[in-house]
Protein backbone atom coordinates (compact mmCIF):
# COMPACT_ATOMS: atom_id res chain seq x y z
CA UNK A 1 0.00 0.00 0.00
CA UNK A 2 3.04 2.49 0.14
CA UNK A 3 3.45 1.91 -3.69
CA UNK A 4 2.42 5.26 -4.86
CA UNK A 5 0.08 3.48 -7.42
CA UNK A 6 -2.41 2.35 -4.48
CA UNK A 7 -3.23 6.26 -3.75
CA UNK A 8 -7.23 5.72 -4.30
CA UNK A 9 -7.14 2.27 -2.46
CA UNK A 10 -8.51 3.64 0.77
CA UNK A 11 -11.37 5.14 -0.83
CA UNK A 12 -12.22 2.13 -3.21
CA UNK A 13 -12.08 -0.21 0.15
CA UNK A 14 -14.84 2.13 1.30
CA UNK A 15 -17.20 2.44 -1.59
CA UNK A 16 -16.97 -1.53 -1.50
CA UNK A 17 -17.42 -1.65 2.09
CA UNK A 18 -20.29 1.14 1.99
CA UNK A 19 -22.52 -1.33 -0.72
CA UNK A 20 -21.78 -4.24 0.80
CA UNK A 21 -23.06 -3.05 4.21
CA UNK A 22 -25.95 -1.07 3.30
CA UNK A 23 -27.14 -4.49 1.42
CA UNK A 24 -26.70 -6.66 4.44
CA UNK A 25 -28.90 -4.15 6.44
CA UNK A 26 -31.33 -3.86 4.01
CA UNK A 27 -31.31 -7.85 3.82
CA UNK A 28 -32.29 -7.74 7.26
CA UNK A 29 -29.75 -8.34 9.29
CA UNK A 30 -30.64 -8.08 13.40
CA UNK A 31 -29.17 -8.09 16.48
CA UNK A 32 -25.41 -8.00 16.94
CA UNK A 33 -24.84 -8.27 13.23
CA UNK A 34 -26.85 -5.60 12.45
CA UNK A 35 -25.14 -3.22 15.04
CA UNK A 36 -22.04 -4.38 14.10
CA UNK A 37 -22.31 -3.55 10.03
CA UNK A 38 -23.95 -0.30 10.62
CA UNK A 39 -21.47 1.23 13.54
CA UNK A 40 -18.96 1.87 10.71
CA UNK A 41 -21.41 3.03 8.00
CA UNK A 42 -22.99 5.74 10.81
CA UNK A 43 -19.38 6.76 12.72
CA UNK A 44 -16.96 6.37 10.42
CA UNK A 45 -17.72 6.29 6.28
CA UNK A 46 -19.15 9.24 5.51
CA UNK A 47 -16.80 11.35 7.46
CA UNK A 48 -13.78 9.74 6.06
CA UNK A 49 -15.09 10.06 2.50
CA UNK A 50 -15.56 13.88 3.33
CA UNK A 51 -11.93 14.40 4.96
CA UNK A 52 -10.35 12.65 2.40
CA UNK A 53 -12.24 15.08 -0.69
CA UNK A 54 -11.12 18.04 1.93
CA UNK A 55 -7.46 16.95 2.23
CA UNK A 56 -6.19 15.02 -0.41
CA UNK A 57 -2.43 15.55 0.64
CA UNK A 58 -0.22 14.24 2.48
CA UNK A 59 1.07 15.70 5.29
CA UNK A 60 3.78 18.46 4.92
CA UNK A 61 5.10 20.31 7.80
CA UNK A 62 7.06 23.56 6.92
CA UNK A 63 7.88 26.56 8.51
CA UNK A 64 6.88 30.07 7.74
CA UNK A 65 7.73 33.05 8.97
CA UNK A 66 4.86 35.69 10.36
CA UNK A 67 5.00 39.21 8.54
CA UNK A 68 6.68 41.54 11.16
CA UNK A 69 6.01 44.33 10.00
CA UNK A 70 2.05 43.55 9.85
CA UNK A 71 1.91 40.94 12.79
CA UNK A 72 5.21 42.60 14.69
CA UNK A 73 6.21 39.12 15.59
CA UNK A 74 8.97 37.00 14.22
CA UNK A 75 8.77 33.68 15.50
CA UNK A 76 7.89 31.08 12.79
CA UNK A 77 4.70 29.25 12.72
CA UNK A 78 4.42 25.67 11.72
CA UNK A 79 2.03 25.12 8.94
CA UNK A 80 0.77 21.35 7.37
CA UNK A 81 -0.48 20.95 4.31
CA UNK A 82 -2.35 17.85 5.21
CA UNK A 83 -3.53 16.05 7.83
CA UNK A 84 -1.97 13.42 10.33
CA UNK A 85 -3.54 9.87 10.68
CA UNK A 86 -5.19 11.18 14.24
CA UNK A 87 -6.44 14.00 12.67
CA UNK A 88 -8.19 11.98 9.91
CA UNK A 89 -9.57 9.79 12.43
CA UNK A 90 -10.95 12.37 14.25
CA UNK A 91 -12.65 14.43 11.76
CA UNK A 92 -13.71 11.55 10.09
CA UNK A 93 -16.14 10.24 13.37
CA UNK A 94 -16.68 14.04 13.99
CA UNK A 95 -18.24 14.50 10.72
CA UNK A 96 -20.01 11.76 10.27
CA UNK A 97 -21.58 12.59 13.71
CA UNK A 98 -22.67 15.35 11.74
CA UNK A 99 -24.25 14.37 8.66
CA UNK A 100 -25.98 11.30 9.59
CA UNK A 101 -28.64 13.72 11.80
CA UNK A 102 -28.97 15.80 8.41
CA UNK A 103 -29.63 13.20 6.05
CA UNK A 104 -32.38 12.33 8.90
CA UNK A 105 -33.47 15.79 8.64
CA UNK A 106 -34.00 15.44 5.30
CA UNK A 107 -35.73 12.57 5.37
CA UNK A 108 -38.46 13.67 7.22
CA UNK A 109 -39.40 16.05 4.49
CA UNK A 110 -39.59 12.94 2.02
CA UNK A 111 -43.02 10.68 1.35
CA UNK A 112 -41.40 8.00 3.44
CA UNK A 113 -40.15 9.85 6.58
CA UNK A 114 -37.67 9.28 8.72
CA UNK A 115 -37.10 5.06 8.26
CA UNK A 116 -34.73 2.89 7.39
CA UNK A 117 -34.78 2.52 3.62
CA UNK A 118 -34.43 6.43 2.97
CA UNK A 119 -32.01 7.23 5.93
CA UNK A 120 -29.42 4.43 4.85
CA UNK A 121 -29.93 4.94 1.38
CA UNK A 122 -28.99 8.90 1.84
CA UNK A 123 -25.90 7.87 4.19
CA UNK A 124 -24.74 5.40 1.29
CA UNK A 125 -25.20 7.91 -1.88
CA UNK A 126 -23.62 10.41 0.27
CA UNK A 127 -20.90 8.25 0.76
CA UNK A 128 -20.11 6.99 -2.28
CA UNK A 129 -20.84 10.82 -3.65
CA UNK A 130 -18.16 12.02 -1.47
CA UNK A 131 -15.38 9.02 -2.08
CA UNK A 132 -15.45 9.77 -5.69
CA UNK A 133 -14.96 13.66 -4.92
CA UNK A 134 -12.13 12.71 -2.96
CA UNK A 135 -10.68 10.30 -5.42
CA UNK A 136 -11.11 12.99 -8.03
CA UNK A 137 -9.16 15.83 -5.71
CA UNK A 138 -6.42 13.12 -4.92
CA UNK A 139 -5.80 12.73 -8.66
CA UNK A 140 -5.22 16.74 -8.81
CA UNK A 141 -2.67 16.56 -6.51
CA UNK A 142 0.60 16.17 -7.50
CA UNK A 143 1.97 12.70 -7.10
CA UNK A 144 4.37 13.77 -4.90
CA UNK A 145 1.64 15.01 -2.66
CA UNK A 146 -0.99 13.03 -2.96
CA UNK A 147 -2.11 10.97 -0.22
CA UNK A 148 -1.00 6.95 0.01
CA UNK A 149 -2.84 5.21 2.10
CA UNK A 150 -0.78 3.02 4.09
CA UNK A 151 -0.80 1.19 7.85
CA UNK A 152 0.97 4.49 9.65
CA UNK A 153 -1.44 6.63 7.59
CA UNK A 154 -4.56 4.64 8.98
CA UNK A 155 -3.72 4.08 12.15
CA UNK A 156 -5.12 6.84 15.53
CA UNK A 157 -1.96 5.53 17.90
CA UNK A 158 1.27 7.44 17.86
CA UNK A 159 4.22 5.04 16.95
CA UNK A 160 7.93 5.38 17.51
CA UNK A 161 8.41 5.61 13.56
CA UNK A 162 5.91 8.85 13.63
CA UNK A 163 7.38 12.26 15.01
CA UNK A 164 5.03 14.18 17.27
CA UNK A 165 5.83 16.84 19.95
CA UNK A 166 4.12 14.59 22.71
CA UNK A 167 7.22 12.08 22.01
CA UNK A 168 9.58 14.02 24.89
CA UNK A 169 6.52 13.05 27.45
CA UNK A 170 6.54 9.64 26.23
CA UNK A 171 2.86 8.88 23.81
CA UNK A 172 1.83 5.89 25.90
CA UNK A 173 -0.41 7.64 27.80
CA UNK A 174 -1.97 9.46 24.48
CA UNK A 175 -2.43 6.04 23.03
CA UNK A 176 -4.52 4.76 25.68
CA UNK A 177 -6.44 7.73 25.73
CA UNK A 178 -7.15 7.23 22.61
CA UNK A 179 -7.66 3.44 22.88
CA UNK A 180 -10.38 3.96 25.74
CA UNK A 181 -12.16 7.01 23.41
CA UNK A 182 -12.85 5.03 20.52
CA UNK A 183 -13.85 2.17 23.01
CA UNK A 184 -16.17 4.22 24.66
CA UNK A 185 -17.36 5.61 21.15
CA UNK A 186 -18.02 1.91 19.81
CA UNK A 187 -19.85 1.33 23.00
CA UNK A 188 -22.34 4.37 22.94
CA UNK A 189 -22.71 3.97 18.95
CA UNK A 190 -23.79 0.55 19.84
CA UNK A 191 -25.54 1.49 22.55
CA UNK A 192 -27.83 3.23 20.78
CA UNK A 193 -28.21 1.22 17.79
CA UNK A 194 -29.39 -1.72 19.50
CA UNK A 195 -32.11 0.70 22.08
CA UNK A 196 -33.36 3.16 19.74
CA UNK A 197 -35.87 5.98 21.26
CA UNK A 198 -39.56 4.46 21.24
CA UNK A 199 -42.08 6.82 20.59
CA UNK A 200 -45.43 5.59 22.68
CA UNK A 201 -47.60 3.18 21.33
CA UNK A 202 -50.57 4.07 19.20
CA UNK A 203 -53.43 2.80 16.97
CA UNK A 204 -55.05 5.07 13.93
CA UNK A 205 -58.47 4.47 12.75
CA UNK A 206 -60.22 5.91 10.05
CA UNK A 207 -62.40 5.85 7.57
CA UNK A 208 -62.12 5.47 3.66
CA UNK A 209 -63.23 9.23 1.91
CA UNK A 210 -64.65 9.57 -1.38
CA UNK A 211 -63.82 11.94 -4.17
CA UNK A 212 -64.20 15.14 -3.46
CA UNK A 213 -65.95 17.81 -5.79
CA UNK A 214 -67.84 20.95 -5.69
CA UNK A 215 -71.11 19.09 -4.70
CA UNK A 216 -69.30 16.55 -2.43
CA UNK A 217 -71.35 17.42 1.14
CA UNK A 218 -69.54 14.66 3.44
CA UNK A 219 -66.47 12.91 2.79
CA UNK A 220 -68.16 9.36 3.19
CA UNK A 221 -71.35 7.89 1.82
CA UNK A 222 -73.70 9.77 4.79
CA UNK A 223 -76.97 8.29 3.29
CA UNK A 224 -78.52 4.69 3.61
CA UNK A 225 -81.90 2.93 3.28
CA UNK A 226 -83.14 0.92 5.85
CA UNK A 227 -83.55 -2.89 5.53
CA UNK A 228 -80.66 -2.56 2.71
CA UNK A 229 -77.12 -3.42 3.41
CA UNK A 230 -73.93 -1.51 2.54
CA UNK A 231 -70.65 -1.58 3.14
CA UNK A 232 -68.11 0.71 5.08
CA UNK A 233 -64.43 0.60 4.33
CA UNK A 234 -62.43 1.37 7.37
CA UNK A 235 -58.85 1.14 8.17
CA UNK A 236 -56.66 -0.07 11.14
CA UNK A 237 -53.00 1.15 11.85
CA UNK A 238 -51.23 -0.28 14.18
CA UNK A 239 -48.11 1.40 15.45
CA UNK A 240 -48.26 -0.38 18.65
CA UNK A 241 -44.57 -1.71 18.13
CA UNK A 242 -46.59 -5.64 18.55
CA UNK A 243 -48.99 -7.48 16.62
CA UNK A 244 -52.34 -6.51 18.02
CA UNK A 245 -55.96 -8.50 17.71
CA UNK A 246 -58.39 -5.73 17.22
CA UNK A 247 -62.48 -6.16 17.88
CA UNK A 248 -64.36 -3.23 16.06
CA UNK A 249 -68.37 -2.67 17.10
CA UNK A 250 -70.54 -0.65 14.80
CA UNK A 251 -73.34 1.25 16.60
CA UNK A 252 -76.56 2.56 14.85
CA UNK A 253 -77.60 5.49 17.42
CA UNK A 254 -80.31 7.89 17.50
CA UNK A 255 -78.89 10.98 19.07
CA UNK A 256 -80.47 14.95 19.63
CA UNK A 257 -78.35 18.10 20.15
CA UNK A 258 -79.91 20.39 23.03
CA UNK A 259 -77.08 22.83 22.36
CA UNK A 260 -75.77 21.10 25.80
CA UNK A 261 -74.46 18.65 24.02
CA UNK A 262 -75.43 15.33 22.56
CA UNK A 263 -77.42 12.81 23.90
CA UNK A 264 -78.59 9.37 22.97
CA UNK A 265 -81.96 8.24 22.81
CA UNK A 266 -81.35 4.45 20.98
CA UNK A 267 -78.47 2.61 20.46
CA UNK A 268 -78.04 -0.59 18.78
CA UNK A 269 -75.09 -2.93 17.19
CA UNK A 270 -75.09 -3.72 13.71
CA UNK A 271 -71.75 -5.23 12.98
CA UNK A 272 -68.32 -6.75 14.74
CA UNK A 273 -65.35 -7.84 13.35
CA UNK A 274 -62.20 -8.71 14.65
CA UNK A 275 -58.48 -8.44 12.84
CA UNK A 276 -55.43 -9.67 13.62
CA UNK A 277 -52.84 -6.72 12.86
CA UNK A 278 -48.58 -7.11 13.09
CA UNK A 279 -46.62 -4.15 13.86
CA UNK A 280 -46.61 -1.15 11.42
CA UNK A 281 -49.27 -2.33 9.24
CA UNK A 282 -52.41 -0.80 7.47
CA UNK A 283 -55.22 -3.64 7.63
CA UNK A 284 -58.42 -2.29 5.53
CA UNK A 285 -61.92 -3.77 7.25
CA UNK A 286 -65.54 -3.73 5.39
CA UNK A 287 -68.02 -3.33 7.63
CA UNK A 288 -71.71 -4.46 6.66
CA UNK A 289 -74.51 -1.89 7.78
CA UNK A 290 -77.67 -2.44 7.64
CA UNK A 291 -79.79 0.15 9.23
CA UNK A 292 -83.18 -0.91 11.39
CA UNK A 293 -83.84 2.82 12.15
CA UNK A 294 -85.09 5.86 10.02
CA UNK A 295 -84.71 9.64 10.25
CA UNK A 296 -81.92 12.29 9.57
CA UNK A 297 -81.04 11.90 13.18
CA UNK A 298 -79.01 9.04 13.28
CA UNK A 299 -75.29 8.64 13.99
CA UNK A 300 -72.73 5.51 13.34
CA UNK A 301 -69.98 5.13 15.76
CA UNK A 302 -67.09 3.11 15.16
CA UNK A 303 -65.65 1.69 18.68
CA UNK A 304 -62.29 -0.05 18.41
CA UNK A 305 -60.96 -2.21 21.23
CA UNK A 306 -57.84 -3.98 21.87
CA UNK A 307 -58.78 -7.75 22.23
CA UNK A 308 -62.28 -8.20 22.84
CA UNK A 309 -65.33 -5.65 24.07
CA UNK A 310 -66.65 -5.06 27.27
CA UNK A 311 -70.19 -6.66 27.20
CA UNK A 312 -72.03 -2.81 26.57
CA UNK A 313 -69.36 -1.51 24.27
CA UNK A 314 -69.68 2.47 24.80
CA UNK A 315 -67.79 5.16 23.36
CA UNK A 316 -65.88 5.84 27.00
CA UNK A 317 -64.95 2.31 27.17
CA UNK A 318 -63.60 2.02 23.92
CA UNK A 319 -59.89 2.52 22.43
CA UNK A 320 -60.55 4.36 19.46
CA UNK A 321 -63.95 6.28 18.31
CA UNK A 322 -65.59 7.25 15.00
CA UNK A 323 -68.59 9.10 14.67
CA UNK A 324 -70.36 9.47 11.56
CA UNK A 325 -73.89 10.96 11.00
CA UNK A 326 -76.17 9.92 8.40
CA UNK A 327 -79.09 9.58 7.33
CA UNK A 328 -81.58 6.87 7.11
CA UNK A 329 -84.24 6.76 3.94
Amino acid sequence: MSDTHWWFFDLAVAIAVTGVLTFGILAGGHGVVRIAVTIPLVLFLPGYALVSALFPDEPNDDYRSFDEEKAGLGSPVLVSGGLEAIERTVLSVVLSVAIVPAITLFATVTPWGVTLEPVLSGLAVITVVLALLAIGARYRCPPARRFTPSFSSVTPFFTRGRPSPYERSGYRPYNVAIGLGLVLLLASGGFALANPPQHDGFTELSVDSRTVTGDTETMYDATYTAGERQELQATITNREHEEVTYTTVVLLQRVSDDGTGVTVRESTAVDRRTATVPDGVAHRQSLEITPTMRGDDLRLTLLLYDGEPPAEPTVDNAYRVVRLPIEVE
